[in-house]
C-alpha cells in the first residue's frame, strides 16, 4: 500500500469521496459544494492525479471548481446519471436472464447438445462478469452519485482489491473467448461436415471450455501481482484506490492494453471472418436442399443454433464496437503523449460522457443473450416453457421433446 499526496507532482490514479449532487446546477451549489461535486465527477470519471491535482488547486484557491477555468459540461452530468440510473437494470435484468439461460442449457433435453455446453458456459462467465466487473465498477463509479449513499471501501481494501480485479478480468475474456471458439466449432460443423463428428461433440466442447479457464487463470495471473491499495490525500482528507501499482505503471499499461485487444479486436477477426464463410456456405447449401427437397428434423436443429451463434456474434461484436473505438482513440493519444492536462475542457467533457455512454452499451454484452435466445431459438422457447409450464407433469421426465435421435447430439453444434 502507497500514500501519495495529491498536491505533489506526479501521475497515479487517485479518487476522492463523493457526494450527493448529481444533476444539480452548479452555478447554484456553495464554493464547498462545487468543489465537492467537481471532485465527484473526476472520481467517477476515473481521471489522473494530474487532473484531480489542478482541481484541488483551483478550489483551493479560487473556492470554486475551474477546470482550465471552466465549469463541468452539462453533459457529464447527463453521462453520469445515465451510467449510475441505467447500469442497475443492467444488473438486474443480465442476473436474471443468465441464470434462466442456464437452467434451460443445463436441463435433461439441451443438455445433451454441444451448442448447450458453450451457451451454458457463456451464462456462467456473463453471471460473473456482472458481479466482479459490472457491480463493482457502478459500486465505485455509479453509486456515489446517488445522494446519502454509503461508500463500498471494503473493494479498496487489499486482497479483495486483487480478488476483484482478477475475476473481472477472467470473466470477461472467458465470455469473448466462449463466443469466438463456438464461432470456430461452428464453422467446422457447417464448413467442415467430415470432421463434425470428431470434433463438434459435447465432450470436446468440455475441453475446450476447461483449456480457455486454465489459459486465462495463467494468462491474467499477471493483474492481481500488478494492482495494489493505493491512498492519496487530498487537501483534509485521504482517499483509497485500487488500481495498478505506479511502480509497474507502464507494464501494467501495456499488459492492459493487450487483454484489451484480445477480448476486442481478436474475437472481432475471428467471429467476423468466420461467420462470413458460414454464411456463404449456408446459402449455397440453401440452394442445394431445396432442389432436392431435403429437409430433416437434425437439420432444422442445426441450422437453429447456427442461426443463433450467427446472432449473439454479430450483437457482440456491436456492443463492443463503440466502446474498442474509443479506447482506441485513447490508446492513441496516450500513446503519442496526449493527456487530459493537455487537451481542452470542451476535448475532457466530450470523450468522458462518450466514455460512459459507451461503457453503458458494452455492459450489455452481459444481459442481452437470453433475449437473443428467446427470439432466435425455438427449441429454447419449448424448453423455457417446458420448465415453467409444464415441469410437474409427468411427461416432462418421460418424453423428449425435441424428438432427436440418440446419434444426433454428437453430429451438430
Amino acid at each position: 500500500m502507497n500514500t501519495h499526496n495529491i498536491n505533489s507532482s506526479g501521475s497515479s490514479n487517485s479518487v476522492s469521496s463523493s457526494g450527493g449532487f448529481l444533476g444539480s446546477n452548479m452555478g447554484s451549489l456553495s464554493n464547498t459544494d462545487n468543489c465537492l461535486y467537481g471532485e465527484k465527477i473526476l472520481r467517477a470519471l476515473n481521471v489522473s492525479a494530474e487532473v484531480l491535482k489542478n482541481h484541488s488547486s483551483s478550489c483551493a484557491n479560487n473556492g470554486g471548481w475551474k477546470f482550465d477555468g471552466h465549469s463541468p459540461n452539462h453533459m457529464v452530468s447527463v453521462s453520469l446519471t445515465f451510467y449510475s440510473y441505467v447500469t442497475p437494470v443492467v444488473l438486474a435484468v443480465g442476473l436474471g436472464g443468465n441464470l434462466l439461460s442456464l437452467i434451460v442449457f443445463l436441463s435433461r433435453n439441451m443438455r445433451k447438445l454441444s451448442a448447450s455446453t458453450y451457451l451454458a458456459a457463456l451464462s456462467v462467465s456473463d453471471i460473473c462478469a456482472l458481479i466482479f466487473y459490472v457491480l463493482t465498477d457502478w459500486l465505485r463509479r455509479g453509486l456515489p452519485q446517488y445522494p446519502g449513499s454509503p461508500q463500498s471501501s471494503f473493494l479498496e481494501d487489499e486482497g479483495p482489491c486483487q480478488i476483484i480485479t482478477y475475476l473481472g478480468y477472467v470473466s470477461r475474456f472467458i465470455s469473448a473467448w466462449i463466443i469466438a471458439t463456438f464461432t470456430m466449432e461452428r464453422y467446422i460443423g457447417v464448413c467442415h461436415p467430415l470432421r463434425r463428428k470428431d470434433i463438434c461433440g459435447s465432450k470436446s466442447a468440455q475441453k475446450v471450455i476447461v483449456s480457455l479457464l486454465v489459459i486465462a487463470f495463467i494468462v491474467l495471473a499477471y493483474k492481481p501481482l500488478l494492482t495494489s491499495r493505493q491512498v492519496h490525500k487530498l487537501q483534509n482528507r485521504t482517499v483509497a484506490r485500487c488500481t495498478p501499482d505506479p511502480a509497474h505503471a507502464f507494464l501494467s499499461y501495456v499488459l492492459d492494453s493487450s487483454f484489451a485487444l484480445s477480448i476486442t479486436l481478436v474475437p472481432f477477426l475471428i467471429i467476423t471472418i468466420l461467420n462470413s464463410l458460414i454464411i456463404r456456405r449456408l446459402q449455397r447449401r440453401k440452394v442445394r436442399n431445396l432442389a432436392r427437397c431435403i429437409v430433416t428434423e437434425e437439420s432444422i436443429i442445426r441450422m437453429e443454433f447456427t442461426v443463433i451463434l450467427l446472432v449473439v456474434s454479430f450483437v457482440f461484436i456491436a456492443l463492443n464496437l463503440p466502446y474498442f473505438i474509443l479506447w482506441s482513440k485513447r490508446f492513441l493519444q496516450t500513446f503519442y503523449g496526449t493527456t487530459l492536462s493537455d487537451a481542452g475542457p470542451y476535448w475532457f467533457d466530450q470523450a468522458e460522457a462518450e466514455l460512459l455512454f459507451t461503457r453503458v452499451i458494452f455492459y450489455l454484452n452481459y444481459c442481452v443473450n437470453f433475449f437473443l435466445y428467446s427470439v432466435t431459438g425455438a427449441y429454447f422457447r419449448k424448453e423455457l416453457k417446458m420448465l415453467f409450464w409444464y415441469r410437474r407433469h409427468s411427461s416432462y421426465n418421460t418424453c423428449s421433446r425435441l424428438s432427436i435421435p440418440s446419434n444426433t447430439p454428437q453430429s451438430f453444434v
